[in-house]
């Protein structure tokens, strides 16, 4: 007997509500723009569905002549709901924002059909169905990208995004030839469950973690994520809320596979950690907020590729989940977040902390984080290195919070409400853990054992990234220094990555096509 999967029926909604968008591709058909809401609201309920179906039968697959088309299990059902939900208030966004527009009817028709690859792609049982939805989102979203074709920057980003996705694709396919050709399958179920990798299974973990760091914009070929502006705001909000996830859902799709290999693994740490760092550092230094945005989102995914490479793969899905709802409302809410703060009247002198109140500081948040990591490990059971070490890394963050309260000018209310909710986070954070791990941990692998070469990751990554977030704390002190100046500069361009990709591919001589 045939087992449908209901939530497989969302893509095949999706597309068929785009058809009437692409016979009217110009300004608003009558009331066709209630029926991309409609078809979007219709494709969450079948995910909702889809969670009832998993709760009462269990997981699924969906096969067709042998072949494993979609699987419906934890994984699956959060990631489908998660892009359900996101293209549905992306939708329902846009039927406002690009009332008038010239070419509305395209737009609705092409977000339609992303959303509805992108649902393929996470509920993909093979490899064939995961290959082909990554090549059709790539062509889907370059129609979006260049929604105002005559835009040189338009061009500029859509050619460097075609470039990336491309090479992302054919490290892809590259791996799945290789796995099909050693492990003789290309069931995911199949691959995930191998008990070890010969020679071309090797090659190919490493071909999928690069064509991951390729769909995530991993350094140093991220330039193509912050200058996609030129696009209207819906298209900004899938791409850094949903599609730039999709390195990531890779991963975890085939997480059994990839950590099989220690390289793998190490290499997800140092790319991830660079690109987080390094994304973190920039994004201080840019006044435009979308810009800022999009450098958030490139820090935020190398966050979540060494998540990966650390083992913690159901903490790296809780971020995918978590960036994602973030990241939508605030591309979405940009225009009105820009009106309120101009708004605002001026406020006056703000207390920055010094070096001091920074060094009190960090203490403090580690003091508060030991006690709570004992807290959770008597409680719940010991937590594996690379939780706890991943634990610190973020505490690093709650500590700029601190040093704000332990200014000298700061109010002792302000001290109060600042520890607070440095004590909220770290509680927050080991609670998530073990909700994700709970979730979605039995169907994912367990963190590997700390070895000398994990161990030397870990003390390298939790240290670099407490020196980015003590040099962050201190940022009003050396941001307009002199001495820093030239700095600043640098990273407010990336450090000329950017431009020496556009050289390479010719993007300066872009020019509106006539």
């Amino acid at each position: 007997m045939l087992t449908l999967p209901l939530i497989a029926l969302a893509p095949l909604v999706l597309l068929v509500a785009a058809v009437p968008f692409v016979l009217h591709p110009g300004r608003r058909p009558g009331r066709l723009p209630h029926v991309a809401e409609g078809a979007a609201l219709g494709a969450l309920a079948l995910g909702l569905a889809g969670l009832v179906q998993l709760w009462l039968s269990g997981p699924q697959v969906l096969s067709l002549g042998g072949l494993a088309l979609v699987r419906l299990d934890a994984i699956s059902v959060t990631l489908a709901l998660l892009v359900a939900f996101v293209g549905w208030v992306v939708t329902r966004y846009a039927r406002r924002y690009l009332d008038g527009e010239a070419r509305e009817g395209r737009f609705h028709g092409l977000s339609l059909a992303v959303v509805a690859v992108v649902l393929l792609l996470v509920q993909a049982a093979s490899l064939p169905v995961l290959v082909l939805s990554f090549v059709a989102t790539g062509l889907i979203l370059r129609q979006l990208l260049l929604f105002y074709p005559d835009r040189p920057e338009a061009q500029r980003a859509a050619a460097k995004f075609t470039r990336v996705w491309a090479a992302g694709d054919v490290a892809l396919i590259g791996a799945s030839v290789l796995l099909w050709l050693s492990l003789g399958t290309v069931d995911i179920a199949a691959l995930t469950t191998a008990p070890a990798l010969p020679g071309l299974a090797q090659l190919a973990v490493a071909l999928l973690v690069l064509a991951a760091a390729l769909k995530t914009a991993a350094f140093p070929l991220h330039g193509w994520l912050t200058e996609v502006m030129e696009a209207p705001t819906p298209v900004s909000a899938l791409l850094h809320a949903g599609i730039i996830n999709s390195g990531g859902v890779l991963l975890i799709t085939l997480s059994g596979l990839v950590q099989h290999s220690a390289g793998a693994m190490a290499a997800l740490v140092v790319i991830g950690g660079l690109t987080a760092i390094f994304g973190a550092l920039v994004m201080l230094t840019q006044s435009a907020v979308k810009t800022a945005l999009a450098w958030s989102t490139v820090a935020q995914m190398g966050f979540m590729l060494l998540q990966c490479g650390l083992g913690l793969w159901a903490l790296a899905l809780l971020h995918i989940v978590a960036h994602s709802l973030y990241k939508a409302h605030a591309f979405l809410a940009s225009g009105g977040a820009v009106r309120a703060v101009n708004a605002l009247r001026k406020p006056g002198p703000v207390a920055a902390p010094g070096l001091g109140a920074v060094a009190r500081s960090f203490a403090l948040a580690l003091v508060l984080y030991v006690a709570v990591a004992a807290g959770f490990s008597t409680l719940v059971g010991e937590k594996s290195a690379q939780a706890l070490a991943l634990g610190t890394m973020l505490i690093f963050g709650v500590s700029y919070l601190i040093a704000q309260g332990l200014a000298d000018a700061a109010p002792g209310a302000l001290t109060r409400r600042t520890v607070a909710a440095s004590l909220g986070a770290a509680l927050a954070y080991f609670t998530f853990q073990v909700l994700a791990q709970a979730v979605w941990g039995p169907t994912l692998p367990a963190a590997p054992v700390a070895g000398p070469l994990e161990w030397a990751l870990i003390v390298l990554a939790v240290l670099s990234f407490g020196l980015v977030a003590f040099a962050q704390a201190l940022f009003p002190l050396w941001a307009h220094h002199p001495s820093t100046a030239g700095l600043r500069v640098h990273l407010a361009n990336g450090l000329y990555l950017n431009a020496l990709l556009d050289r390479m591919i010719g993007g300066f001589r872009a020019a509106p096509k006539s």
